[in-house]
């Protein structure tokens, strides 16, 4: 796998900017809950990774950002932050553990429950 390059310090200062209470609002929800997923509308990985957690009856506060035509800013923005380039993100005991595929991938393996009777990271 490629790696990604170097930020630079000037990029890192602009990332950090850049729509800073939106990235400010998932730190602050990552630190409330155990698990937090955060999508936009009427995207159907969003709903299939919700449908998961809740068929497992895992508790999850979910945020929402827009739709495919509306807060593609602030979506970058949280990409940009997390360095995860799709929604959903979903965030375990304050890790990001991947998108609807790892999600259920580690509902079926059991790893999503011993992460959650874990510590927080």
């Amino acid at each position: 796998m490629e790696e990604s390059p170097p930020v630079t310090h000037h990029v890192a200062q602009r990332q950090a900017t850049l729509h800073s209470a939106v990235v400010a609002e998932v730190q602050t929800a990552i630190a409330a809950h155990d698990v937090v997923v955060v999508g936009m509308q009427f995207n159907p990985h969003v709903a299939r990774a919700r449908k998961a957690l809740n068929t497992a009856g895992v508790n999850h506060h979910y945020l929402e950002f827009g739709g495919y035509l509306s807060m593609w800013r602030p979506r970058l923005a949280i990409k940009l932050w997390s360095r995860w380039p799709t929604f959903p993100q979903v965030f375990v005991k304050g890790t990001l553990v991947g998108g609807a595929d790892q999600v259920q991938h580690m509902l079926a393996d059991g790893s999503l429950q011993v992460l959650l009777e874990g510590p927080a990271a």
